[in-house]
């Protein structure tokens, strides 16, 4: 039998035969050694940070650092990039975009707080409810780009839309993977959500895509009013418009006698929380109400 040799490859090291090899020679190892070790921000800026490492007189180490630096801060904007690409936002808008004097009644701190994506990381829900042209769509979107630019894996899209996938998916058997699929993103951003009356059908499957992420993943919901589910968590109502809770609405004379649990009124401030009733939401969610300009 003839024996199989195997090869490897390899970078081609510039042969010095006891002296400094040339610049060429150099550069095409350099160039070589890169992309077998996938480096592109290392070779396109070697060059560079050597010259200017020359002229500070850096150490040879203090060279290698700013060039791992340099690459691993081109690498993580790359995954940046392409995180925001997934979400599958309609539009590019960023917080720093926004006109926080088109509309007072949204407090600029606390924006920057939800800025910091610390609700994502605890698996917290956020709702924006607002009439139309109050900026929610824009805020929504903005603080999803923060949380892909933050690390985290995030999905957008309209409610009409998600609904008619479940829909479909339920059709075609696949209902259990579409909802898993949905689960395994960080934060989901629902966008308009009651701007359409939603038939049982498609309430229940929307129910059963919040029920999947409860208290585990972060949901961000901009919404033109307040939502309301039933408290039987096992028959929810469609999202109606112009529908609120008990608690929100003109005490009634006939509602005095009526065996209800009294909650407190929220207190009118410049920005305050709303109210989302589906099980979790009200525990561990936050509420911006935007005013009409």
């Amino acid at each position: 039998m003839t024996p199989t040799t195997t090869t490897s490859a390899t970078t081609a090291r510039p042969k010095t035969n006891g002296r400094q090899p040339s610049e060429q020679a150099i550069d095409a190892a350099i160039d070589s050694a890169t992309r077998v070790l996938r480096l592109p921000t290392f070779r396109d800026r070697y060059a560079e940070i050597a010259d200017a490492a020359g002229r500070e007189q850096l150490s040879y180490r203090a060279f290698l650092s700013e060039l791992l630096l340099a690459e691993c801060d081109d690498r993580e904007e790359r995954r940046a990039t392409r995180r925001i690409h997934e979400a599958g936002f309609p539009r590019a808008k960023t917080l720093a975009e926004f006109d926080f004097a088109a509309n007072t009644a949204i407090n600029p701190a606390t924006i920057n707080t939800l800025a910091g994506c610390a609700w994502v990381s605890k698996g917290q829900s956020l709702c924006l409810i607002g009439d139309s042209g109050t900026g929610k769509s824009h805020l929504l979107i903005g603080l999803g780009t923060a949380a892909a630019q933050a690390g985290h894996k995030v999905r957008y899209v309209l409610a009409a839309k998600l609904v008619n996938e479940l829909v479909e998916a339920a059709d075609e058997r696949q209902l259990s993977r579409t909802i898993a699929r949905y689960g395994r993103v960080e934060l989901l951003c629902i966008d308009e959500l009651g701007y359409m009356e939603l038939d049982k059908r498609g309430a229940e499957l929307l129910f059963q895509v919040l029920t999947e992420r409860e208290e585990k993943t972060a949901v961000a919901i901009a919404s033109n009013n307040s939502l309301w589910l039933d408290q039987d968590l096992h028959r929810p109502t469609p999202l109606r418009r112009h529908r609120r809770p008990p608690h929100l609405r003109r005490e009634h004379h006939r509602d005095r006698h009526q065996q209800l649990p009294t909650r407190p009124r929220p207190q009118p401030t410049t920005t305050r929380w709303g109210h989302f009733k589906p099980r979790g939401f009200q525990r561990s969610s936050q509420h911006v109400l935007l005013r009409g300009r």
